[in-house]
């Protein structure tokens, strides 16, 4: 009796798996997961964590420079001013600049006029410091007044250490345009830094194609994040500010004289891509 019921509950066993098995074969296997094997770069098509892909270019980064506490240029940089003489600069004339070279610093004096560089620029990431007057001297955009200009779009430079002003021409505002989303200054006469991010803007014709795009950074703290310019940074008045003008695709870079004795340091600029 005990082997009839074995037997039949083996061939139950056996019609339950058949049954099983014919209704999984009529069903197609899971797809699995496509994976990601390559990818579409400026270099080309890539496969993966390929170890054929360029590598980038090795860069040397600035090393602290222990008699002036500031870090010095990268190796693929352009120094444009290292302490010691105005030779990358001019006035905006193309002659010799006014501006004073001393203690390892340029100065804007009175009557002095803008500063630029003898190269010209477009896109770029430029490391500018500077300080304004520890004399407190002025209120408002009287107060250590300078600015910091890639082609001919303002990176305010101001004494906005408790120094009230209107917030789009306060210090690391992009002039007139946009508001820096932190006030970040330290106190007059110390030593700040500016890291910029500059990508030019690009025109057909008299119309912009792309606007001017920025990011940054005042003191280590980002105050530009990557902002697209609306138009111009010029003053037009009170109340009104420049628009787009057709530019060329490089132009020199400008420190400004306002009239207040703002000194300028270690000023560097790496040329990017645009």
């Amino acid at each position: 009796m005990r082997t009839v019921v074995l037997s039949v509950n083996v061939c139950l066993l056996m019609v339950l798996a058949g049954c099983a098995k014919e209704q999984t074969a009529g069903k197609a296997p899971a797809a699995k997961p496509e994976k990601m094997q390559y990818v579409e770069t400026d270099t080309g098509r890539w496969l993966v964590h390929d170890m054929n892909r360029p590598t980038p270019p090795v860069v040397t980064p600035g090393e602290e420079n222990p008699e002036g506490g500031f870090i010095g240029a990268p190796s693929d940089a352009v120094v444009l001013f290292d302490g010691k003489d105005l030779s990358q600069w001019t006035d905006t004339k193309g002659n010799p600049s006014k501006w004073v070279v001393r203690d390892g610093f340029m100065e804007c004096v009175k009557d002095s006029g803008y500063i630029q560089t003898r190269q010209k620029f477009g896109s770029c990431q430029l490391h500018v410091e500077f300080a304004t007057p520890s004399k407190v001297a002025g209120t408002s955009q009287g107060r250590g007044n300078s600015g910091v200009f890639l082609m001919a779009y303002e990176v305010q430079v101001l004494d906005s250490y408790d120094n009230r002003t209107y917030s789009d021409g306060q210090c690391a505002a992009l002039y007139g345009r946009n508001v820096p989303l932190v006030n970040v200054c330290r106190k007059p006469g110390e030593w700040q830094s500016y890291d910029i991010v500059f990508h030019r803007p690009v025109f057909k014709g008299n119309k912009v194609v792309r606007q001017a795009r920025f990011i940054v950074f005042q003191n280590g703290v980002v105050v530009q994040d990557c902002v697209w310019l609306k138009g111009g940074t010029g003053w037009m008045g009170p109340h009104a500010i420049s628009d787009y003008q057709p530019h060329p695709d490089k132009m020199p870079i400008q420190l400004q004289d306002h009239g207040n004795p703002v000194r300028y340091r270690n000023i560097w600029v790496r040329e990017l891509a645009d």
